[in-house]
């Protein structure tokens, strides 16, 4: 009987230590980090299948496409490496050779762009004078009578009989003439009104353009002067004129047109990507066929704030010293506008970017074989050569040639690695979902045990 009641409670206790080790291990197993089971089911099967003609298509189960090719599977442990910058391509050595991939140092270096454009020589608008007459009259001799003479400050052009002018010096001399009656007059007023006429009756020829030396010979012979002679106010050029003797004239009426070339300007167009170039100040060099074997050098005085609806260029304006009235108005000329240098900036072959539209990108060779894509802000262009603002430091290798092929290997990648990433991210929630809901069941292995034992000694009892 007691043999019996030992085989008994032996097999109890073994079915009881059986089924908490197995709740044990159940639990211990659920337990396991997220990450370390989605790796574990990632390495069973392929993630998904992809399209062997068409890398977007991809396929959850195995499929053909229409050529009856099969889809290639995905791993998660299939070249992408999640240590490396996203887009990262790896390349063996035979196909870089064979790819024709070119390389090149980013240098620091000095930049600097000569800007090479056709100008035309115009007056400069500050130098021309429009002279237009104070009073109505009539033009009793010109004598300036052709365009394109050369005048100097104070020449006579022209004399004008104005009936204004006349009455005009009638008051001024009645005026000098009660001064000399009442100059020596006991009463203050009336001396001080009389200074005060002569004062005011002068000003009123001044303000009709009298010239002085007019005046001084009205003052002096005290004979009215018929006619009023207009000068010329500085050195130039006549280029228009306007009245001739006998013509009855107004103040609308132009007179002369002059303009002094001692100084011209010269307009000259560049196109948008060399506008970040040119600074106000910058020297400028100048041929013209018609001066053969001579440079002028002047400099850029503005840059017009608009583009020319046309052409889509902007137009620049640079001054010039003529001293010789060598350069001529409407001349054509050959202009070098010499920008100023950008130094001490890290620069890269222009083939080295690629360019997408939303994005510059430059690949950069980590190691043999390995390229990472790179975004870059990139400055100026100059002779073949792109300065690179942020993203490149000197030093660094960058891809030359073939970085197409490499651009579009580098897409896919990414696009399969952000693939891998949202699936595995999928996995690891489930699965943490998982293990919320066995860690909310109560642990029943505990509880058995008590329970067996409680009935087994309750067994043996009786």
């Amino acid at each position: 009987m007691n043999k019996v009641l030992l085989t008994l409670l032996t097999l109890v206790i073994g079915i009881t230590v059986g089924i908490g080790g197995m709740f044990a291990f159940n639990k211990q197993f659920m337990s396991m980090p997220a990450a370390e089971n989605a790796v574990n089911l990632e390495k069973e099967k392929p993630l998904f299948y992809r399209n062997p003609m068409n890398p977007n298509i991809t396929s959850p189960i195995p499929a053909e496409d229409e050529m009856g090719m099969k889809y290639i599977p995905v791993y998660a442990d299939s070249g992408i490496n999640n240590t490396l910058v996203s887009g990262t391509v790896i390349i063996d050595p035979v196909t870089v050779q064979n790819m024709g991939v070119r390389t090149a140092i980013a240098k620091i270096s000095e930049l600097s762009h000569d800007i090479k454009t056709i100008g035309h020589v115009t007056y400069d608008e500050q130098r021309i004078t429009r002279l237009h007459p104070k009073t109505e009259g009539w033009i009793e001799k010109l004598f300036i009578s052709k365009t394109g003479e050369a005048v100097k400050k104070g020449t006579m052009l022209l004399s004008i009989y104005s009936p204004q002018l006349v009455s005009s010096q009638q008051e001024y001399l009645l005026a000098l003439s009660s001064l000399e009656t009442l100059k020596n007059s006991p009463f203050d007023d009336i001396r001080i009104g009389a200074e005060q006429m002569v004062k005011t009756a002068r000003e009123r020829l001044e303000l009709l353009d009298v010239p002085e030396h007019q005046l001084h010979d009205l003052e002096q012979s005290r004979k009215i002067k018929k006619g009023l002679h207009i000068h010329s106010p500085f050195n130039g050029i006549v280029i228009n004129i306007g009245a001739r003797e006998g013509q009855h004239i107004t103040p609308q009426t132009e007179l002369y047109m002059l303009a002094d070339l001692s100084k011209v300007w010269v307009f000259a167009d560049i196109y948008e990507f060399e506008l970040p170039w040119v600074n106000v100040g910058d020297s400028v060099e100048m041929t013209l066929t018609g001066i053969p074997n001579k440079v002028f050098k002047g400099k850029l005085s503005y840059i017009y704030p608009y583009a020319e609806a046309k052409t889509r260029t902007i137009k620049v304006r640079l001054e010039f010293a003529n001293p010789h009235l060598l350069l001529k108005p409407n001349m054509f000329a050959n202009v070098t506008i010499k920008t100023q240098q950008q130094n001490n900036t890290v620069s890269v072959p222009s083939e080295a970017i690629v360019r997408s539209g939303e994005r510059n990108q430059v690949f950069v060779v980590r190691e043999q074989g390995k390229f990472e894509p790179r975004i870059v802000e990139i400055g100026l262009n100059s002779n073949g050569l792109t300065q690179i603002l942020k993203g490149i430091s000197s030093g660094e290798e960058v891809v030359t040639s073939s970085q197409f092929l490499i651009d579009s290997e580098s897409k896919l990648r990414e696009s399969t690695a952000k693939m891998l990433e949202a699936m595995t991210r999928d996995k690891i929630k489930s699965t943490s979902s998982m293990n919320d809901m066995n860690n909310t069941m109560p642990d029943t292995s505990t509880e058995i045990m008590p329970m067996m034992d409680h009935s087994s000694h309750e067994g043996i009892l009786k």
